[in-house]
C-alpha cells in the first residue's frame, strides 16, 4: 500500500491535476468531472518585484509545511483522532441541478484551490446532476458506493463536499466511504486558522470554528459514557447529589458555549482601540479608501504597488486576513488612508461574516471602495455579485465604488471587450506591471470627499509654525513673499478656520 501511495504522490507532483482529471473524464460512468476553461490557483509564475516590499511573513508562513509521501496508517474514520500530520489526498464532490453545470464546475475548481491552499493534494473531482442533494448521504446510496470505490482506488483519505453538509449527511457518507468527510466551510475555516496572526484575527477565527463545531460534535466508544451521576455520583455524597449525570458530549457543548462567550467579550474589547484610531483619522479629517474584492484577486498587491506597504502577497486564497491600513497622498496633496481587507469567496460561511464583522467595518466606514476583480478569472461576474452581496450585508452598498479589473497583463483583447460590457466604467490595471495604477489613483482622488474651504492669508514671518500647520493640515495652493509676511492661498478644513481667521485677507469662501 505504501508503494502505491508513493507512486500516486509522484504522479500528482508531476502532472497538472485538472489536466489529468480531464484525461480521465470518461472513466467514471454517471458522474461529470471537471470541464475545461478554469483553473484552481493561478499557474503563471509571479516575479518578486520591488513594489511588494520586504515580505517577512512569507518566509514565516512557509516554515512549516506538510510532507508528501506518508500514506494514511488507518482505514477506519472512527480512529481519525490518532492519525499523524501528513499531506492529505482528497477527492472533491458536488451536486448540481439541471442547467447549472458550468457554475458547478467553476465552484468545484474554486474548492480545489481552497483545498490546495489548506495543504492538500486534489486527486479527483466528481459532479452529480440531481434536482436536490440526497438528505441522507448527499450523493444518494448508489453514487456514494461508487465514490467509495473511487476513494479506495486512488488511495484518498479525505472527501470534501462543495457545500455545507448537515451533520447527519456527513456521518452517513463517512459510514459508506470509510474515510474522513468534510465540507467547504470546514476547509475555509482551516485556511483562516492557518493564516490568522493578530490576537483579534485568531479570536475571530476560533469563534467561527466553535460556532461551526457546536452542532457537529460526535464521540466514539467510551468518550460517550456518563460522568458522575445516579448511583455512581450519589454514593457517599449525600442527598441532592443523585441524578442522571452528563454525557461527555454535553460537557463539551457547555465548555464550547463558555469559550464562545469569552471570545465574544474579547472581540468587543478590541473595538475601542479600532474606534480610537478611526476617531483620530476623523478628527484630522482624513478620508479613507477600502480595497475590497474576491480572494486572490490581487488586493494586497495593489496596496503594495500604491504604498510600498510590504504586505504579504502569495498565490493562495485568503493569504491576508488582518486589515492593513496605510496612508497615501493624492496628486493635489490630500492625505487619505488605504485599507486592505479580508477577501471574499462564494458561499462564504455565515459564521465568518459574523465573526469578521469588526474587520469588515473598515469597508462600511470608508468613503470610497476600490472593488478589485480578477480579470483573468473564468467567471468574473460571480465575483462581482459575491463581493457586492457581502458589501451590502455590512451596510456599505451606497458608498462610491471603483471597479478595477486586476491582472490586466493576463487578459486578452477579446476578454477585455467582454469585461467592458460587464462593467462599462471599470479600470483595467495590473499590480504586477503597473498598468492602470495612475488611472486608479486619479479615480480615488476624484471620488474622495473634499469639505475644505479656500482661504487667503498673510502670515507674519515670525509665525512659521502657522505655515508648517498649513502644510500638515491643509493644501497650500500658492505662496508669495510680501513686505508684511508670507501671502498664502490654501484649502483647509472648516474646523481650522478660526485658527487662521486673524490673518485672513479675504473672507473664507
Amino acid at each position: 500500500m505504501n508503494e502505491r501511495s508513493s507512486e500516486q504522490n509522484t504522479q500528482v507532483a508531476d502532472t497538472d491535476v485538472v489536466a489529468r482529471v480531464l484525461a480521465n473524464a470518461d472513466t467514471h460512468a454517471g458522474v461529470a468531472l471537471f470541464g475545461s476553461g478554469a483553473q484552481a490557483l493561478q499557474t503563471t509564475a509571479l516575479d518578486d518585484t520591488g513594489h511588494d516590499g520586504e515580505q517577512f511573513d512569507r518566509e514565516e508562513r512557509a516554515a512549516l509545511r506538510r510532507v508528501a509521501g506518508l500514506s494514511t496508517e488507518l482505514e477506519d474514520v472512527t480512529e481519525v483522532e490518532y492519525r499523524q500530520l501528513r499531506l492529505e489526498n482528497v477527492v472533491l464532490i458536488g451536486v448540481y441541478s439541471q442547467g447549472a453545470q458550468h457554475d458547478a464546475e467553476n465552484s468545484l475548481r474554486e474548492l480545489a484551490a481552497l483545498a490546495e491552499t489548506a495543504g492538500a493534494v486534489v486527486l479527483d473531482g466528481l459532479l452529480q446532476r440531481r434536482p436536490h442533494p440526497d438528505p441522507s448521504t448527499y450523493l444518494g446510496k448508489g453514487k456514494a458506493q461508487e465514490l467509495a470505490g473511487i476513494v479506495a482506488a486512488l488511495g484518498a483519505d479525505t472527501v470534501i463536499a462543495d457545500t455545507e453538509l448537515a451533520p447527519s449527511q456527513r456521518r452517513a457518507l463517512e459510514d459508506v466511504v470509510r474515510v474522513k468527510v468534510i465540507d467547504r466551510t470546514a476547509v475555509i475555516l482551516d485556511i483562516f486558522s492557518q493564516h490568522a496572526k493578530s490576537r483579534e484575527g485568531k479570536a475571530q477565527v476560533e469563534l467561527a470554528q466553535l460556532e461551526y463545531l457546536l452542532p457537529r460534535l460526535r464521540g466514539w466508544g467510551e468518550s460517550m459514557s456518563r460522568q458522575a451521576g445516579g448511583q455512581v455520583g450519589g454514593a457517599g455524597a449525600g442527598m441532592g447529589s443523585r441524578g442522571p449525570g452528563e454525557t461527555k458530549i454535553e460537557l463539551d457543548r457547555r465548555r464550547i458555549h463558555t469559550r464562545m462567550a469569552k471570545l465574544r467579550k474579547q472581540i468587543v474589547g478590541f473595538k475601542p482601540a479600532r474606534e480610537a484610531k478611526r476617531a483620530n483619522r476623523n478628527r484630522n479629517s482624513v478620508p479613507s479608501v477600502a480595497i475590497a474584492g474576491y480572494t486572490n484577486a490581487g488586493k494586497s498587491s495593489l496596496l503594495n504597488r500604491v504604498t510600498k506597504a510590504g504586505v504579504l502577497v502569495e498565490n493562495a486564497l485568503f493569504a491576508t486576513l488582518d486589515a492593513t491600513v496605510r496612508k497615501s497622498v493624492t496628486a493635489d496633496g490630500r492625505l487619505y488612508t488605504l485599507a486592505d481587507t479580508v477577501g471574499f469567496v462564494r458561499n462564504l460561511p455565515h459564521q465568518l461574516v459574523e465573526a469578521f464583522r469588526s474587520t469588515l467595518e473598515e469597508v462600511a466606514d470608508s468613503d470610497v471602495i476600490v472593488h478589485v476583480v480578477d480579470g483573468s478569472h473564468p467567471d468574473p461576474a460571480s465575483q462581482l455579485a459575491t463581493v457586492r452581496d457581502v458589501i451590502g450585508e455590512v451596510g456599505a452598498r451606497e458608498l462610491p465604488e471603483i471597479v478595477v479589473f486586476n491582472k490586466a497583463d493576463l487578459i486578452g483583447p477579446d476578454d477585455r471587450l467582454v469585461l467592458r460590457g460587464l462593467e462599462p466604467g471599470a479600470i483595467f490595471a495590473s499590480a504586477r506591471t503597473g498598468e492602470g495604477i495612475d488611472e486608479v489613483l486619479a479615480a480615488i482622488s476624484r471620488l474622495l470627499p473634499d469639505t475644505s474651504i479656500e482661504v487667503e492669508l498673510v502670515v507674519p514671518y515670525d509665525r512659521g509654525d502657522l505655515i508648517s500647520a498649513l502644510h500638515e493640515r491643509g493644501r497650500v495652493l500658492s505662496t508669495e513673499y510680501v513686505e508684511d509676511g508670507t501671502r498664502v492661498t490654501a484649502r483647509i478644513q472648516p474646523e481650522f478656520e478660526s485658527v487662521f481667521e486673524a490673518f485672513a485677507v479675504t473672507p473664507a469662501g
